[in-house]
């Protein structure tokens, strides 16, 4: 085992759980949960911890189970996670859940996750049954199918924070998968090329509020008035709890007399212990409590790349490096739209949000990860 990555997720996780019980404590809860619990914080926090108990029984079954093995599961996990984003298109829910058995989950997330897997599936193994399969341009044409088919429905259901968490993962896998750098800047240059086309013509036909959202980010990051009691009350108000925590911040579920915003509810309290999470974690901890928890993901990061070079194929470096763009794509987004980086998506941060499910996929991912250290020397020759 990788005892670094262990220990830097298990801790990670675990100051998740304290600020999950100060970001949710004013979630309207009924007086039965109020009294069983103490408050919703509190309540949050358990169930946190109860997402995590599942998830550690996902990671170390994904650590000691050969990786190799584990990419069969591809396939079936693609074709269910395609069949599941179906029955989230027809579902009435705001932010495109399934409840199935009493289990609530976004399956957007399963897509990427059974992306992942297929994609490093496909690059190791096809090129061993045809040469042909090894040409850049088939390869391109696998991972843009793989990707493309799911990322069109997440589109399509308006989720644009899961939609584009593809983008860096598409990136990463075809500098990984070996594609040429002449075919990489043809496709850079026709992506840019398109930009217009995708801004102005398909955006506003699958997602009525992202061309309003990047206007007003667009906006903002240029000094021009905004409705803060509107449409620009979020980013307005979240980013002001950022800015204005200085070095030690407020104090952890420091109340409104202590100068709290989210206590005194301006950061969207509803959404304030999964998309905006950072923002509470800025307030009360300050900027050497927002360093502390970058430096964090940084190491989580970094240590996942060192393995990714021990690699004993290019399925292990595939799954390692889609697993470091897939996680810093979500990092990035959630706090840079914090800070007026990114325009404001609901998407969590890993291991911190309460997010349920995505706790789940994120621990399956770093097993994932766990798996290619440990199996790395298993099945190379002598001296290799």
């Amino acid at each position: 085992m990788n005892w670094m990555l262990v220990l830097v997720m298990y801790g990670l996780l675990i100051f998740g759980v304290f600020m999950i019980e100060s970001a949710a404590r004013h979630l309207p809860m009924s007086p039965e949960k109020i009294k069983e619990f103490g408050s919703a914080g509190l309540y949050f926090a358990w169930m946190q911890k109860n997402w995590i108990a599942i998830g550690s029984v996902a990671y170390f079954g994904a650590a000691l189970i050969d990786y190799r093995w584990i990419r069969w599961l591809g396939i079936p996990m693609y074709a269910v996670s395609l069949g599941l984003m179906g029955m989230a298109m027809q579902a009435d829910d705001e932010v495109h859940r399934l409840t199935i058995a009493g289990l609530s989950f976004q399956p957007a997330q399963l897509g990427v996750t059974s992306g992942i897997i297929m994609i490093a599936w496909l690059m190791q193994d096809l090129p061993k049954l045809h040469r042909l399969f090894g040409n850049p341009f088939v390869r391109i044409a696998i991972i843009g199918v793989v990707s493309s088919v799911p990322f069109l429905m997440v589109m399509k259901m308006g989720d644009m924070g899961s939609a584009l968490v593809w983008i860096p993962v598409v990136i990463v896998s075809l500098l990984v998968a070996g594609i040429p750098y002449r075919f990489l800047t043809f496709i850079g240059f026709v992506s840019a090329g398109a930009l217009p086309i995708l801004f102005f013509v398909i955006l506003p036909l699958v997602s009525e509020r992202g061309p309003d959202r990047i206007d007003l980010w667009l906006r903002m990051t240029q000094g021009e008035e905004v409705d803060i009691s509107d449409d620009a009350y979020a980013p307005y108000y979240v980013s002001m709890a950022v800015g204005k925590a200085g070095w030690k911040g407020v104090g952890w579920k420091a109340t409104a007399e202590k100068g709290s915003l989210h206590d005194k509810r301006f950061i969207p309290h509803l959404t304030a212990h999964n998309d905006f999470i950072f923002a509470v974690i800025a307030e009360e901890f300050g900027f050497r409590g927002a360093l502390l928890l970058l430096f964090g993901f940084a190491l989580l990061l970094t240590q996942a790349l060192f393995i990714g070079f021990y690699s004993r194929d290019v399925a292990g470096r595939l799954i390692v490096c889609m697993v470091v763009a897939l996680l810093f794509a979500h990092i990035y987004e959630n706090i840079g739209m914090c800070v007026l980086l990114m325009p404001i998506t609901g998407i969590p941060l890993p291991l911190i949000s309460y997010s349920g499910t995505f706790v789940v996929i994120c621990m399956f991912l770093l097993g994932l990860v766990q798996s290619v250290w440990i199996h790395r020397h298993r099945g190379r020759p002598e001296g290799a």
